[in-house]
């Protein structure tokens, strides 16, 4: 398909970012039916279970990344990844069970937020240990090279990862076998609670891949038709057997850490300043000046609420785990004293 002269293309990629911020923003509410952003009680208690962390103000890169990619292909993503995981193509009523705590979520609601997997689409899993992703993938992208598949793996990780000893071996390890693996650096300027500029020497994720003999392209993050070119492009060079790329997208966190931190730490006009890049806003403005009529959009936003409204009650009324799935799943060493 012609992207740059097809409608439906366009509005594919707005529909992913919309569905993206409607699961969250549901997400985000049922979080803090126990206490609110502010630390007063709300009505309730809280519907998602352990903490949740939100990508809002993100959509653009997975959304542009992920539409490159078939479900042979495999991924890894962060303790923020649920828009790499409806990107990927998963479920998003199976997503919303496994933050409820539900015996049918995708992980038996043993996961929830921070450990979402979906072996079905190639989403290998979110993980809650910072970097953690990218050795993994680097292991993944291996095995597709030695069984000689023609799937590609893609590795998306934030800017606080490139501090940390796993971004390098991973990508020292990828360079030397010539892996087929896309790595993806979602700058989004925040490490947790701290600003990541200050602690990071040099130019960031893409001088670190350069130095490595990995080429990167750096690319505005809030763009996803400009998200969507620079990735096709290196898509095509991953699969094409040419070794690994990395893909330095600037974009920015607008919540808090998580999703009852109300980020008070940050200066309120650089929140201000960059709400005015929304990624949807700026993907809605332009689809209309290329002629896509507003009622089309709006018909996109309100499916994608019905579904997340529906998988809300679904989640609600989904059954709990049996007290012996916490038996299932562990590791054991043989001895029975877990028993």
């Amino acid at each position: 398909m012609d992207f740059a002269n097809s409608a439906a293309a366009r509005t594919a990629l707005y529909r992913t970012m919309v569905r993206i911020r409607a699961f969250e923003n549901a997400a985000e509410t049922a979080s803090q039916g126990g206490v609110s952003a502010y630390g007063q009680q709300a009505a309730g208690a809280a519907k998602v279970r352990g903490p949740l962390h939100l990508s809002t103000g993100q959509e653009a890169v997975p959304a542009g990344v992920c539409a490159h990619l078939a479900p042979p292909d495999y991924l890894t993503s962060t303790h923020r990844g649920h828009g790499h995981t409806l990107a990927k193509g998963a479920d998003l009523g199976r997503m919303m069970c496994e933050l409820f705590g539900k015996a049918t979520g995708f992980n038996g609601g043993k996961g929830g937020s921070m450990h979402i997997a979906d072996f079905s689409v190639g989403m290998l899993g979110a993980n809650g240990v910072v970097a953690a992703g990218l050795p993994i993938a680097v292991g993944a992208a291996h095995a597709q090279k030695l069984q000689k598949k023609v799937a590609i793996t893609v590795c998306f990780f934030g800017d606080g990862a490139i501090n940390r000893g796993p971004f390098l071996e991973a990508l020292n390890w990828a360079r030397v076998y010539e892996l087929p693996v896309l790595f993806v650096c979602e700058d989004n300027r925040w490490s947790a609670t701290t600003a990541s500029g200050p602690m990071t020497a040099g130019d960031g994720a893409s001088a670190r891949a350069e130095a490595m003999d990995i080429a990167a392209t750096q690319v505005d993050g809030n763009d996803v038709f400009a998200v969507h070119e620079a990735a096709g492009k290196l898509v095509a060079e991953v699969r094409a057997g040419s070794g690994p790329r990395l893909l330095h997208a600037l974009t920015y966190r607008v919540k808090g850490h998580v999703s009852v931190d109300p980020a008070a730490y940050r200066d309120p006009a650089e929140l201000a300043a960059a709400l005015e890049t929304d990624p949807i806003a700026h993907a809605r403005a332009r689809l209309m000046t290329d002629g896509i009529a507003a009622a089309t959009l709006a018909a996109i936003e309100n499916e994608a609420h019905a579904e997340v409204d529906a998988a809300l009650a679904a989640a609600d009324a989904a059954p709990w785990p049996e007290a012996s799935a916490a038996f299932t799943d562990v590791q054991t060493t043989g001895a029975g004293q877990w028993i």
